[in-house]
């Protein structure tokens, strides 16, 4: 191991750094300052990458859980080749910069995740290393190894103070994730002080209990950092979290205070700290020479490692010619069998829920590739997957079907870290009343355009006898307002098919599928209906001329077909299959409202979003909780029933 060369890479950090914030002022030099190394000796010397292909299929991926500290990673960036400028270091959190004041996915390259968000970005390694365990199950030979590659992260007391990180970390030791290694940059502050204020776990016994190897060490020796990585790495059946002691800071007059966490130096601070860290007073952006001369040998190392892979790859795939045709499906989203879609009778019942759990296994078929489970709640949910590889457990990664416990908001993040490791491509299911838990990591999957797949069921009071804490009332409007997230609420089990074929085909945003726990009709429709409705709504009935034009979702669909059957009136009921699609069409509004005087919206939920289209009189919705009992006892006790519609529409 080149040390000179490592250590000039960190004293290059921590110039970068504070004079990249103290230039934008603003930034958090706490952390860069203070956590150099373990950035230096990863990239310099314990990961496998290639600054030349940031998107080589067999990386190491690193994840900066601790986002705040984003220069760190721009700065080894940098350093390292990838595409990473110096002027883009100087325009550091200003608009349309490379260097965004936290990472996001899709904008620097290197950057592997959306971070900032504390305790996320562990959450979304252990998907990453979830996805390099199922592809290696399903791809290596005996005779060659074509997928073997380690995730890191590097967290603070921040990070581990979020409860997602609790159940990611569990999670992650249940399943013995040997080649996820998480760095624990122990300072001991926070924004109001010393974390001792509110953080005295034994961060060493609470991940030992959860299964957890765990090593300990200094921030600043470069040496004993490597030597821990290769202890963790010699753990097969446990992830490993190296807790290295480190000062917030370092360097800065105001070193080892909170005062340094989240704020610029200060002009002679910046000053003192470089004055104190032996760099040049009167240079700023200054990169130590042997950081660039170290790092112009170490690419070379780096492009013959990729290149010995590719040689492996190459000799895999002339031995096994199926096995890389599947790979190719698996990296490109190709359909890998065939599989007739279910079919129904008009008049048959189920609820939205089971056919779900129908189309669910119709792509699960098509799609090889596709994995994932629920939060605890499979048979509910509907999320069982027939004729798969089983349950994906440490003795099983070829298992297709994760049991993710009771842990939404760690759900989502390791949905997010398979769809961005690639190769895979993950659903994850609960109830609709949930979908706060996992909200915060759902807003950061739209921001990084991650299409994760959410099938929420028991999407209103029809749930019953759980009563108001299990009944949605406002979930559909809350998910509805995260741009960039399409929200489908079917209305019957043919719909269901329409949104998961949607569903399947989006690559650059979340979906979320709302379905019930009630039995609905299948309803009749035109022929060309699903034209109209992947836009956003179709007319279901037909009707010419209306008077009336209800415009429903989901279950209320067909409750405003048998209302509209109850009145003279000539009333259109059109289904809003994706309100977020049909919001932004005007010009389908006008074609399906047809000229009707007088529109009714009709849906079991907040009117939040539906203001727009029909006077508050004619909000046929629900603005209150719900109440405890039978389903139907239950709507009729709220007055919504479609008897109620019906005397809404005779009005």
């Amino acid at each position: 191991m080149d040390t000179k060369g490592i250590e000039a890479c960190a004293l290059s950090i921590r110039s970068l750094s504070m004079d990249a914030i103290q230039k934008a002022k603003s930034g958090h030099p706490g952390l860069p300052l203070g956590a150099a190394e373990v950035a230096a000796v990863l990239y310099g010397e314990v990961m496998k990458h290639n600054p030349a292909d940031s998107k080589w299929v067999d990386r190491d991926r690193f994840v900066l859980s601790a986002g705040h500290g984003s220069m760190l990673l721009y700065s080894i960036l940098h350093l390292a080749g990838y595409n990473v400028s110096m002027d883009d270091i100087k325009n550091f959190r200003q608009v349309g910069s490379k260097c965004p004041g936290h990472p996001e996915y899709g904008i620097t390259d290197g950057v592997e995740s959306t971070s900032g968000p504390l305790g996320q970005g562990i959450a979304v390694s252990v998907g990453m290393a979830v996805a390099e365990s199922m592809l290696a199950a399903r791809f290596n030979t005996a005779k060659r190894t074509i997928v073997d590659h380690y995730t890191y992260a590097l967290v603070g007391e921040g990070c581990l103070e979020e409860g997602v990180s609790s159940e990611a970390s569990s999670l992650a030791g249940n399943l013995k994730l040997g080649k996820l290694i998480v760095f624990y940059d122990e300072n001991k502050i926070s924004i109001d002080g010393s974390t001792d204020i509110t953080f005295t776990d034994d961060i060493q016994k609470r991940y030992e209990s959860y299964g957890w190897q765990v090593l300990r060490g200094s921030m600043y020796n470069v040496g004993e950092i490597a030597d821990l990585v290769r202890i963790a790495k010699s753990e097969k059946d446990k992830p490993s979290i190296i807790i290295l002691k480190s000062v917030i800071g370092k360097g800065a007059p105001n070193q080892g205070t909170a005062g340094v966490h989240g704020a610029p130096l200060g002009a002679d601070g910046v000053k003192e700290a470089k004055k104190n860290l032996g760099l040049p007073e009167d240079k700023d952006f200054y990169v130590v020479p042997e950081a660039y001369e170290f790092f112009e040998k170490r690419r070379k190392e780096l492009a013959q490692a990729e290149a010995d892979w590719q040689a492996e790859f190459d000799a895999w795939k002339s031995e096994n010619p199926d096995l890389a045709k599947l790979w190719d499906a698996y990296w490109n989203k190709k359909q890998t069998a065939e599989a007739p879609a279910p079919t129904y009778n008009v008049g048959d019942k189920l609820a939205t829920r089971g056919a779900s759990g129908k189309s669910l296994n119709c792509m699960a078929d098509r799609y090889q590739w596709l994995v994932g489970g629920s939060a605890d709640l499979r048979d509910p949910n509907k999320t069982a997957v027939k004729n798969d590889d089983g349950t994906y457990n440490a003795s099983n990664r070829k298992g297709r079907t994760i049991e993710y416990g009771i842990r939404e908001f760690a759900m989502s993040q390791v949905m997010s870290g398979i769809n961005l490791h690639g190769g895979l491509r993950a659903f994850g299911a609960t109830f609709l009343v949930f979908a706060d838990y996992l909200r915060g990591s759902l807003r950061v999957a739209a921001l990084s355009k991650i299409p994760n797949i959410y099938i929420f069921t028991h999407d209103s009071i029809y749930v019953g006898e759980d009563g108001p804490t299990h009944q949605p009332i406002e979930s559909l409007a809350a998910l509805r307002v995260i741009p960039h997230v399409q929200v489908l609420r079917p209305g019957d089990a043919e719909e269901s098919q329409l949104a998961w074929e949607t569903a399947m085909e989006a690559t650059d945003h979340p979906v979320c599928m709302a379905f019930t726990r009630q039995d609905l009709p299948v309803y009749a429709k035109p022929a060309d209906w699903k034209k109209n409705a992947v836009r956003g709504a179709y007319c279901v009935n037909g009707v010419e001329n209306p008077d009336i034009t209800v415009l429903a979702t989901g279950s209320e669909v067909s409750m405003a077909l048998e209302a509209a059957g109850l009145t003279s009136k000539k009333v259109r009921v059109v289904s809003v299959f994706d309100k977020g699609k049909f919001d932004e069409d005007e010009a389908l509004q006008n074609e399906m409202i047809g000229g009707a005087k007088r529109v009714v919206v009709a849906e079991a939920g907040s009117r939040m979003g539906w203001e727009g289209y029909a006077k508050k009189s004619d909000l046929f919705t629900l603005n209150d909780f719900g109440e405890s009992g039978p389903a139907l006892k239950v709507a009729e006790h709220l007055g919504f029933t479609a008897a109620k519609l019906a005397d809404l529409l005779n009005k």
